[in-house]
């Protein structure tokens, strides 16, 4: 495979790779163009906040599309994405895989991301983008209470952020497979290094986070397109979207910061020259970060109607979070004292970085005490807090780039522009947003503000554009380097004690020539090209783990490093979801017509339409061949898998993926628990027409769970007839299931009573109908299984399909265990 596959110089490579460190060359490139993207839209308003009331370069809608935009861009289309790079290039080289478990997966969460960012820019064009914040506050957050945003573009920026929040599912299904399941013989838990541990911990904070965001995103996508009511309601709207949203945002920080804490733990350990003071403890402290990081989201409430005893028990846990920050902070220092440092730029930076988190700790002390938060919420400290927290964390990923920047490219920097860099970089980003500490009576995201603040909001307009340049130095460090850099070698800090420094500079498409094994407690590492730059002894430890990479030949199937289809899969989902967006004035004029009396849509406009169909057309296609696509991606015959040895890596990876949807149907039907509490519940009208229905539902799914295990059963004995049978049963089922739920639907439609007529109507339809898409989806599966039993005889020497499939289904029924008795007997 690796001697057909295209060149670094060839566009087709970059356009079918599924290789990990391709894709994460990709991210790292992509994220950089939005971090430019964004940096333009926060150049726009800081020279706009040049005098108070604005300097005439914004209008007021202009101003609010560039400030929510820059927000967005940054938090999510640059910060992790770009971590996500260094992920993805270094984290298979630290344990010792070839490559990430699904690679056509890992694929897709590229062109997903790539294409929402699309979506995002395309938004500008077609009306504005949204302009309620990046937190999008209900209910500025739907067009009734925005007529300015009740157009595509805003949609289209909601839809943006779905389909980015997709793009991190699949990621992180594939890494936490990944690291759970293919780390080399030898390499446990306990002895990765501390980049892969800090991602580690990030992706499982992700896994969660990022689905409870999902779900918002959708509700928040079927008000606007479908009409529903859920942030509109004026009945507990603004509290459900708060705390939905901050449920995903505080563990948001920290999923942005634990990469960057990875990348400092690195470049302190190389450059200082020793171990990292209190590993374990460091360890112990992520996790508990990790764990806490679900249990502070409504610090960021203080303001709202929730009562003071829990206003008071969230002050305390968010004092409890701090404490492990702590720890790590003085185990860096203290590296750092017992070390003999270095001066490089990657460790400037990576000091620099610790000096900027420290000072944004200090600050969020303030409003983590209720009292304070009173006074500070909502003005410039948040704001200088908020960035002295986060573009740390930048500060210490740019670390990571001039670290890793020779492994990845094969060529040095000049060493000179990288401290000019660092000095340009330090001073700007303090003369930005240290004056915002000083004009903390601001209030922020308006560009109105007392004559007295002048000079600061000046001051930091000036560290805007000083921070601005500091970045074109960087591009031009790096670029030059491309073009004239001395060749590196495979290990230039000397000190490095990861895996990925062992390998040539840059790595090979397999990585390695042999099994990589952490057995013994030195690396042995037989190369079959010429010795590396060490004098050939190969010879490096892994940060305490005793690694070994024992390179002797093994037979094992060659996977392969393209496919085109991933590509496919994403274009037409950004096509299908840029229709989506145009598709609210078609059903508010069905609403008016049904004497809902909706307006502030506009005229329908028939491209949206047709764009949905096509880009629905073009998905299903896509996805039939990625299906039919036969593509190797072999397990590793030999490595670590604790605690998961029993699974294999397609069954491991579902339930991961299961894990998420529980958090996407907890928070809808969250939604609809804290709604019909909101309103009494006692007073909520029974919606479905009659509970026979749901009845008759509930043995239609539990008798199909039956016919699943007994296909299963039947791919065990070979029996295709029985395989066709019980999946054809099941796929009837299903069909019955559909069926009823129409009828259902239709008998309410006569009624009158349609998903606009109200909140219950609303939360009724969406819930039911969210389950009625998992059932759908779980019906093309199974037609699509069919068709390759008949023509191919499939899944009778391998039935791990239908046993996954299977999972799937039962998930399904037991999501509608809950539904029927929620909605229909109570």
């Amino acid at each position: 495979m690796g001697d057909d596959f295209p060149p670094m110089r060839s566009v087709k490579r970059w356009l079918v790779t599924t290789n990990h460190k391709d894709v994460g060359i990709l991210y790292l490139s992509t994220a950089l163009f939005f971090l430019v993207f964004g940096g333009v839209m926060a150049l726009l308003f800081r020279a706009h906040l040049w005098e108070s009331g604005g300097a005439g370069i914004l209008t007021d809608s202009t101003y609010n599309q560039a400030v929510t935009s820059h927000g967005l861009l940054m938090v999510f289309w640059f910060l992790s994405p770009f971590a996500a790079g260094f992920a993805n290039y270094f984290v298979p080289l630290q344990i010792g895989a070839k490559d990430l478990a699904f690679p056509r997966l890992n694929a897709l969460s590229y062109w997903f991301y790539l294409f929402s960012g699309v979506l995002l820019m395309i938004s500008f064009f077609i009306g504005g983008t949204f302009e309620g914040g990046w937190t999008m506050y209900a209910p500025l957050n739907v067009p009734a209470y925005t007529p300015f945003e009740a157009t595509a573009g805003g949609t289209a920026t909601i839809m943006a952020l779905m389909m980015f929040t997709l793009s991190i599912t699949f990621g992180t299904i594939n890494f936490l497979t990944t690291i759970h399941r293919q780390r080399a013989e030898g390499l446990g838990l306990w002895n990765m290094p501390m980049f892969t541990w800090s991602w580690l911990l990030t992706v499982w904070m992700m896994l969660f986070a990022f689905a409870a965001l999902l779900a918002a995103l959708l509700l928040l996508t079927i008000d606007r397109v479908m009409l529903t009511q859920y942030f509109g309601a004026g009945e507990g709207s603004s509290l459900l979207w708060a705390h939905i949203f901050w449920f995903f945002g505080h563990p948001e920080v920290y999923i942005v910061f634990f990469p960057a804490l990875g990348i400092m733990f690195e470049t302190f350990q190389t450059f200082t020259g020793r171990r990292l003071v209190g590993r374990k403890w460091v360890i112990i402290a992520l996790v508990l970060v990790t764990v806490q990081s679900f249990l502070v989201w409504m610090h960021h409430m203080f303001l709202t109607t929730i009562n003071l005893e829990i206003k008071t028990l969230f002050m305390a846990t968010t004092i409890g979070i701090s404490l492990p920050f702590d720890l790590m902070v003085f185990a860096l220092i203290y590296t750092m004292i017992k070390g003999r440092v270095r001066f490089t730029t990657p460790f400037l930076f990576s000091l620099g970085a610790l000096v900027l988190f420290i000072l944004g700790g200090i600050t969020g002390v303030f409003l983590g005490a209720v009292v304070l938060d009173y006074e500070f919420r909502g003005t410039y400290w948040v704001v200088a807090h908020f960035h002295y927290v986060m573009v740390s964390g930048v500060t210490a990923l740019i670390a990571g780039l001039y670290y890793w920047w020779p492994k990845i490219t094969g060529k040095m920097y000049n060493e000179t522009l990288g401290k000019l860099n660092f000095a340009v970089y330090f001073v700007g980003f303090n003369l930005l947003y240290f004056p915002m500490f000083l004009a903390w009576e601001t209030p922020r995201r308006v560009f109105h503000f007392a004559e007295g603040m002048t000079m600061y909001h000046q001051m930091a307009t000036v560290g805007a554009f000083v921070f601005g340049a500091s970045f074109l130095i960087m591009f031009y460090t790096l670029g030059k380097s491309l073009v004239s850099g001395p060749d590196a070698p495979d290990n230039p800090w000397e000190f490095s004690r990861t895996a990925e420094w062992t390998i040539p500079s840059p790595p090979p498409l397999e990585n390695w020539d042999g099994r990589p094994s952490y057995a013994t407690g030195r690396l042995e590492f037989v190369e079959e090209k010429p010795a590396a730059t060490d004098g050939g002894t190969g010879i490096a430890t892994t940060e305490g783990s005793n690694a070994v990479l024992d390179a002797h030949e093994h037979e094992e199937e060659h996977a392969d490093h393209a496919s085109i289809w991933p590509l496919g899969i994403g274009f037409g989902t950004f096509i299908m979801f840029l229709g989506i967006s145009g598709l609210g004035p078609y059903v508010a004029r069905f609403a008016n017509a049904q004497g809902a009396n909706v307006d502030g849509f506009g005229d329908p406009n028939i491209v949206y339409p047709i764009l949905a169909v096509t880009g629905l057309g073009l998905l299903l296609y896509f996805l039939w061949q990625f299906g039919m696509e036969e593509f190797q991606a072999p397990e590793m015959e030999v490595a670590e898998r604790w605690p998961f040895e029993g699974v294999d890596n397609g069954k491991f990876g579902l339930w991961v993926f299961l894990a998420s949807d529980v958090v996407v149907f907890g928070a809808v039907l969250g939604a609809f628990i804290f709604m019909r509490l909101h309103t009494g519940w006692s007073d909520w009208t029974t919606v479905p027409p009659a509970a026979w229905p749901g009845l008759l539902n509930t043995y239609v799914l539990l008798t199909s769970s039956f016919t699943v295990i007994l296909a299963l059963v039947m791919a065990e004995r070979g029996n295709k007839k029985g395989l066709l049978a019980t999946l054809t049963a099941t796929l009837m089922l299903g069909f019955t299931f559909m069926g009823v739920k129409a009828w259902e639907y239709n008998a309410k439609f006569a009624e009158g009573d349609f998903w606009f007529s109200g909140l219950e109507y609303s939360i009724y339809y969406v819930t039911t109908g969210l389950h009625g898409l998992h059932v759908l989806l779980g019906l093309l599966v199974a037609g699509f299984m069919i068709y390759k039993i008949i023509l191919y005889d499939a899944y009778l020497e391998d039935h791990r399909p239908v046993e996954f499939f299977g999972l799937y289904w039962h998930f399904v029924d037991i999501v509608w265990v809950f539904l029927f008795p929620l909605f229909y007997l109570m």
